[in-house]
């Protein structure tokens, strides 16, 4: 292998996938949590799935909040392992936690408050700023982990290193 970039190891260059799925996966729980600790529980603007009764909305926020906390904890052991091995790599897993995030929130924002309508942001205002801002913040994240993400490339092709996919 090429002389190896003098910020990035090799087993960094070899681990670059997982780090940035454990922080894509990060990314998505923590993002989930905030939604559902935020504006679930906190501000009761809406459940995970409105369209139903209020019970129904309380049982799916409890799925949701399950879900997000997997994905936490999931990526949190992905992580360990990453610095158990001196692999993890803090700019790689950040792009990957920008991109999750932002997905995430772009996902919820677009397929699941206007394609299929099981929630909006809030009631009874309008919702045109709120989806807006909503969005933005989404696409800010995506545009910063893209950043991260092409200049973590950036420096792998610099270095001389493919990272491997089966990582």
């Amino acid at each position: 292998m090429a002389r190896m970039d003098k910020t990035l190891s090799q087993i960094q260059a070899k681990f670059a996938g997982r780090n940035l799925g454990s922080g894509a996966l990060f990314g998505v729980g923590l993002a989930a949590f905030l939604d559902e600790a935020v504006f679930h529980q906190l501000l009761h603007w809406h459940h995970f799935y409105d369209l139903s009764t209020t019970a129904a909305g309380l049982v799916s926020d409890g799925f949701f909040h399950a879900f997000s906390w997997f994905a936490t904890v999931a990526a949190l052991f992905m992580l360990a392992d990453l610095r158990r091995r001196a692999a993890w790599w803090r700019k790689r897993w950040m792009s990957g936690v920008m991109l999750g995030s932002g997905g995430f929130n772009f996902y919820d924002g677009t397929i699941q408050h206007k394609l299929m309508r099981i929630h909006q942001i809030r009631y009874e205002v309008e919702i045109l700023p709120y989806d807006l801002v909503w969005n933005a913040i989404a696409l800010f994240f995506i545009l910063l982990g893209t950043t991260l993400f092409l200049k973590t490339n950036k420096q792998l092709r610099r270095a001389g290193a493919a990272p491997d996919a089966r990582q």
